[in-house]
């Protein structure tokens, strides 16, 4: 009983002492410990006993401190990984920029979603770990890469892999790789090296291209170099095109989208070798989450389905590329009778300009009913699948594209403000068809913006081709929208037209061979279909 009865009072020392030392808080917390413990406790008392003789008082403090710490720290939860945080929060969080290349926002048919190269590469990723995408939108690449490194993304997507950008995070596979040209516009002289490039070469302040041409003036001093902030490079590439920027240098997956919008853009030469596209993870990123990324990359490779991603983006021409007078002639005599009557039942039942339509439909297909695009729309009047079904036809059917084609274009119209007059009325038209009624809405609200009349066509347009540039579209609802495409579509349609409207009318018009260029997107004298009466009846 002795020994039972010094333990106990040895017990009520270290009580004591602890609770003076540690404060009422943690002896509990102490006591909660203990009582979780008791299979431990138990043996651990005999221990105590049989050391009880060989152990002073401050001996036993100093344990019961060690006791207290040791199941404290035991407790604690070991850190989480990046995979169990996407898993249990439910959500895989991508940062990455506004681009034709990454993810935007597209209004086409009666829905609106999202789409884009990057967009639908993360969201196969978070569908194969079960969860939801939540795509951050930044500015800039390098918007991104703090996104990353300060926690708030899980992954920077499209950017390239750069030595820079390896010491402040960590690439995962490579997914595709991509050249960084030198972009001019047709008229200019071809240069064939640096040292024959004699006028400035513009490039998006903080860009990889940037860095890269900044390494070269160190061996090519002569070099003009420009950095701006208020462009990236597809609003460069447009001012390219314009001439109104003698050079830039853009990466080869941009280009090639680009020059569908401008096909005055010619590449001059490749700057450098070619570089890996990758997802940037942060750099103490765990390896159980690196490896589901390499796993997921590993598992595309092999059933193609990047390979198909990447066909779908950038693999195929596409038929905005405008046609010259003599070949559209030349089709609408041969191939457009097919078609005529279908086109005039349309015009009648909707009341729209039958030649109007015709010329969309050639621009949309080339009047081929088994036409498809790289993103899906398919048919003679290229309908989504969607815009298909809101207007109940078969996209694949010729008769039912033109006259869904001819509904839509109606239904579009009749959602635009009475205050929009003719034929500013059918232009806006027609830029939906081509990119959704949400792109022009944001297009009328940045021309409020900066003064414009958000009636007038030639406003509106203007601000079209604004929303590729991050520093306009990050004012809009939807976000970047293939402006440059829209405008030229709407471009391209009037020409045809107006040489429709020649070959069908009678009138002794001269022959419309002045027609073998894009007409120019500047505001200038009005065509002939402003003369006219409107297409829209």
């Amino acid at each position: 009983m002795r020994k039972n009865d010094n333990f106990k009072a040895t017990l009520h020392k270290v009580t004591a002492i602890l609770s003076k030392r540690l404060g009422q808080p943690l002896l509990r917390a102490t006591r909660h410990l203990l009582a979780q413990y008791r299979k431990f406790v138990a043996p651990l008392g005999q221990l105590l006993r049989n050391l009880h003789k060989r152990m002073s008082p401050a001996d036993w403090t100093r344990l019961g401190i060690g006791v207290f710490l040791g199941l404290t720290l035991g407790t604690c939860s070991p850190s989480i990984s990046l995979i169990d945080q996407v898993r249990q929060g439910g959500k895989l969080k991508v940062a990455t920029f506004n681009s034709a290349t990454t993810y935007y926002q597209t209004a086409l048919g009666p829905t609106v979603g999202a789409t884009g190269f990057e967009y639908d590469l993360a969201k196969l990723f978070a569908e194969e770990l079960d969860v939801e995408l939540e795509i951050i939108t930044v500015s800039t690449p390098q918007e991104a890469l703090d996104a990353v490194r300060s926690g708030r993304a899980h992954i920077a997507a499209g950017l390239t892999q750069t030595k820079a950008r390896e010491r402040s995070v960590r690439f995962g596979p490579e997914i595709m790789s991509v050249t960084s040209e030198l972009v001019y516009r047709v008229g200019r002289e071809r240069p064939t090296t640096l040292a024959e490039v004699n006028a400035p070469i513009v490039l998006p302040q903080g860009s990889s291209n940037a860095d890269k041409l900044a390494l070269l003036l160190k061996t090519h001093p002569e070099l003009n170099v420009v950095e701006v902030a208020d462009l990236d490079s597809e609003g460069l590439l447009a001012q390219v095109a314009e001439g109104k920027v003698a050079f830039t240098v853009a990466d080869s997956r941009l280009i090639s989208i680009n020059t569908r919008y401008h096909p005055q853009l010619r590449v001059a030469f490749v700057l450098g070798e070619p570089e890996a596209m990758a997802w940037a993870m942060p750099s103490d990123v765990d390896e159980r989450f690196l490896e589901e990324v390499e796993s997921f990359f590993r598992h595309i490779r092999e059933d193609t389905e990047l390979d198909r991603l990447i066909d779908r983006h950038f693999g195929q021409e596409q038929n905005e590329g405008f046609v010259g007078g003599k070949i559209f002639a030349s089709q609408a005599e041969s191939v457009l009778p097919v078609y005529r009557p279908v086109f005039e039942k349309a015009g009648e039942e909707n009341g729209i300009d039958w030649r109007l339509l015709a010329a969309m439909g050639y621009q949309e297909s080339h009047w081929n009913p088994g036409a498809v695009s790289p993103t899906g729309v398919r048919g003679l009047m290229m309908l989504t699948e969607a815009t298909a079904r809101f207007i109940g036809v078969n996209r694949l059917d010729a008769h039912q594209s033109i006259m869904g084609g001819a509904r839509y274009l109606k239904y579009i119209y009749s959602k635009m403000p009475d205050s929009i007059p003719e034929p500013d009325r059918t232009w806006m038209a027609l830029a939906s068809y081509n990119q959704g009624w949400g792109a022009v809405l944001d297009a009328r609200n940045i021309t409020r913006m900066w003064g414009g009349s958000p009636d007038r066509w030639v406003d509106v347009r203007k601000s079209l081709l604004l929303l590729t540039q991050s520093k306009w579209n990050k004012h809009a609802k939807y976000g970047y929208a293939r402006g440059y495409e829209a405008v030229g579509y709407v471009n391209n349609i009037r020409s045809y037209y107006d040489i429709l409207v020649w070959m069908t009318s009678g009138e002794n018009l001269p022959p419309p061979e002045e027609l073998s260029e894009p007409p120019d997107i500047e505001p200038g004298p009005p065509s002939r279909a402003l003369e006219i009466e409107s297409p829209i009846l």
